[in-house]
């Protein structure tokens, strides 16, 4: 039996989600209390995408295959019994064998808070970017036109990045702003590694006015991670959405409005 789960995590607590020697990962949680709930000790999650430490998950999807008869509320409720409070499990569904958590998926949706504030967030830290000084939201936005569509985005990929190929399709890269609350809402097939946090740190230097909109042509034609600004925090990163085909009948995104940061 293949179970999928919709699992949500305060980042901040753990190293990443990928399994670590240390166990301290956001897997490593998981895979733990599940394994309980299905009494077994080999219990394993493939989840739709890895995060670094420090980003947050609202809709994060994984999958597990068990043997192990259990009503679907017991691998809410039961799992949620015996994980950390930064980690909730927030659905569950019985799906078939065809379906995997990260190659059934055909999109993947990120947002990123940021505060511009003249002093640093206490009430918000950790849950959000944050940024001296005002930014240009316009600007911004007439840069994120360039990045959409298909691209190699090899200047916004860490070096570290171990996919195949940096050529991706960036759907939507939707900027909002409310006072100084700044959410940059982006969708994709895929990302590569720090991608999301890169562009935020590139389009941050377009709003503080140290790089002009149309460097972003510039600086994908680069091809070259060096050629393009630090990359940003990851404090305010989210994991919002998966996308998957209609059979599976799962829950695509949460959005992000939703989300208590967003006034």
């Amino acid at each position: 039996m293949r179970i999928a789960l919709g699992v949500e995590y305060d980042g901040r607590a753990f190293a990443g989600w990928q399994t670590q020697p240390h166990g301290n990962t956001v897997q490593d949680k998981l895979n733990r209390a599940i394994a309980q709930i299905a009494g077994r000790d080999d219990m394993t999650t493939a989840a739709a995408g890895r995060t670094d430490a420090g980003v947050h998950a609202a809709m994060q999807v994984v999958h597990f295959d068990t043997d192990a008869t259990r009503p679907l509320n017991a691998w809410v409720r039961g799992v949620n019994a015996l994980l950390p409070a930064e980690i909730a499990v927030v659905w569950a569904r019985e799906v078939g064998d065809e379906f995997h958590a990260r190659f059934s998926a055909f999109s993947r949706s990120y947002s990123y808070f940021l505060l511009t504030s003249a002093v640093r967030p206490c009430l918000l830290a950790g849950r959000t970017g944050w940024f001296h000084q005002p930014l240009d939201a316009d600007a911004m936005r007439a840069a994120a036109a360039h990045l959409l569509g298909r691209h190699d985005f090899s200047s916004f990929r860490a070096a570290e990045c171990q996919a195949k190929s940096p050529i991706k399709d960036l759907q939507r890269l939707d900027i909002h702003a409310d006072g100084g609350l700044i959410r940059f809402d982006l969708t994709a097939d895929a990302f590569l590694h720090h991608m999301v946090r890169n562009i935020v740190g590139a389009l941050v230097y377009v709003g503080k006015g140290a790089l002009a909109a149309d460097d972003m042509r510039r600086l994908l034609a680069a091809r070259d991670r060096t050629a393009a600004p630090p990359t940003f925090m990851p404090d305010g990163l989210f994991l919002t959405g998966v996308g998957y085909p209609e059979t599976f009948d799962l829950p695509s995104r949460v959005e992000p409005s939703r989300l208590v940061l967003w006034r």
